[in-house]
């Protein structure tokens, strides 16, 4: 959470930061849980900006979402669009009917639309329904963590990236926008 000019009310934020401690780039939450009865807009200000936020690292561009932005296709596609060949998706979904599977599906879904890895993470339970996977652009989860803390080396290939985009060439055959 990151303060905001409005009183009783902060930013969603997610941050991005380099080996040496410097932040390669922040991204505020564009869509608020407004949804099952809950309120996220009366404690949480959406981010004044809907552009992607990108950054690179390592020779790999990375793309930023968060939470509730997992419904929505259109900012991974943004970002994906522009260059991104992973999406990082900071989450906190509270617990309820079918959401670590819908979790589970959206992070695939994302992956396989946009021909990206996804890294997904999501609070432990009973805050959320806990979780970190990575997901390979043909939308097979690589790495699952499970519910509990952990921390695993994975490898992200940048040449599995670019083999299922010229095998599924969505960006050129794209007709709607």
């Amino acid at each position: 959470m990151e303060t905001s000019e409005e009183p009783g009310k902060a930013y969603n934020t997610l941050m991005a930061f380099g080996p040496d401690g410097a932040r390669l780039a922040f991204y505020r939450n564009s869509h608020l849980f407004e949804a099952q009865g809950f309120g996220e807009s009366t404690f949480i200000k959406p981010g004044p900006s809907t552009s992607p936020v990108m950054f690179e690292s390592g020779g790999v561009s990375y793309g930023l979402m968060t939470c509730y932005d997992l419904r929505f296709p259109e900012l991974a596609r943004q970002l994906a669009g522009a260059g991104a060949q992973v999406l990082l998706v900071c989450s906190s979904w509270v617990p309820g009917d079918h959401k670590t599977e819908q979790w589970l599906a959206l992070n695939a879904a994302r992956a396989i639309e946009n021909s990206v890895y996804v890294a997904g993470v999501c609070q432990a339970p009973p805050v959320s329904v806990g979780r970190s996977i990575l997901v390979d652009p043909m939308g097979v989860i690589e790495t699952d963590l499970g519910l509990e803390p952990g921390v695993r080396a994975v490898d992200i290939s940048l040449e599995a990236v670019a083999r299922v985009r010229e095998a599924f060439p969505v960006f050129r055959q794209r007709r709607l926008l």
